[in-house]
């Protein structure tokens, strides 16, 4: 199993990103996904979940409305759209699927 993050960077508060989550050795559509995010200083916080067939999403209060978790099944990735960015987003974002796969992490800088 492995994961592999990309899409970070820095941005303007009010932009957007769009994180992406490579996966391998298991097919995304069967597994729930999730997208956390640790900002310095802070414990890991769950950003945004995807239900394994039924692809339903929920995500934290904090993100609700901005950012949109997806996945296209042919290319087996998972996305975080992250839109109206605020400065308080700013952390590195991880991909996760259980009991305890982590990819490398992808830093997002929201900073005018």
């Amino acid at each position: 199993v492995q994961l592999v993050e990309s899409g970070g960077g820095l941005v303007q508060p009010g932009g957007s990103l769009r994180l992406s989550c490579a996966a391998s050795g298991f097919t995304v559509t069967s597994y729930v996904m999730r997208w956390y995010r640790q900002a310095p200083g802070k414990e890991r916080e769950l950003v945004a979940t995807i239900t394994g067939p039924g692809g339903i999403t929920i995500y934290a209060d904090s993100v609700k409305g901005r950012f949109t978790i997806s996945r296209d099944n042919a290319k087996n990735t998972v996305y975080l759209q992250m839109n109206s960015l605020k400065p308080e987003d700013t952390a590195v974002y991880y991909c996760n699927r259980r009991p305890d796969y982590w990819g490398q992490g992808t830093q997002v800088t929201v900073s005018s």
